[in-house]
């Protein structure tokens, strides 16, 4: 008797804490449109035949982070302008601020580069590595958000290996297309 019931009270502890540490919307949105971004944007400028400049790849990663990020943002002010009086407010400036986890979710990407910029291992290497570390991520994201939506674990490791799909897609693309 007591077994079941500390075994209840452990789900129910796991539950809130679950709960409580819920991922908004928007920075699933933003976590997972960066990693797709930064994974299509790495395995495009890595292209066989030319020299390797992970220095600047880096950059163009982060830079096309925040304009897409502002672009984004951007929209939303424009969507919310056209339906209101058009006065600009502190909401629509927190609506290009609220896309930071796009530009968070390049990073890793970002930072792998700059090792390879610091000559720690070849650009090649750090595409790769960006490739593999996004691609988990995407399951890690996908699977963190079905199970704080309250799916059990097989459903939720199947929703993650879903976005993994997408980073398993780019992966093979780039290869296929070098």
């Amino acid at each position: 008797m007591s077994d079941r019931a500390d075994q209840v009270r452990s789900e129910s502890v796991a539950r809130r804490w679950i709960t409580r540490h819920r991922p908004l919307e928007q920075s699933l949105f933003g976590g997972i449109y960066g990693l797709v971004l930064a994974s299509a944007l790495v395995a495009a400028l890595d292209t066989t035949g030319e020299k390797a400049e992970p220095g600047p790849d880096a950059l163009w990663v982060l830079l096309t982070a925040l304009a897409s990020g502002a672009a984004h943002g951007y929209a939303h002010v424009i969507a919310q302008r056209a339906s209101d009086d058009g006065a600009a407010t502190t909401s629509r400036l927190r609506s290009v601020l609220a896309e930071w986890p796009l530009v968070a979710a390049v990073l890793p990407t970002v930072a792998l580069l700059l090792a390879a910029a610091a000559g720690w291992w070849s650009e090649a290497t750090a595409v790769d590595v960006a490739l593999l570390f996004n691609t988990v991520a995407l399951f890690g994201w996908g699977a963190w958000a079905a199970r704080t939506s309250g799916h059990g674990w097989p459903s939720s490791c199947l929703a993650g290996g879903l976005d993994m799909l997408i980073g398993l897609v780019i992966i093979v693309a780039d290869t296929l297309i070098k």
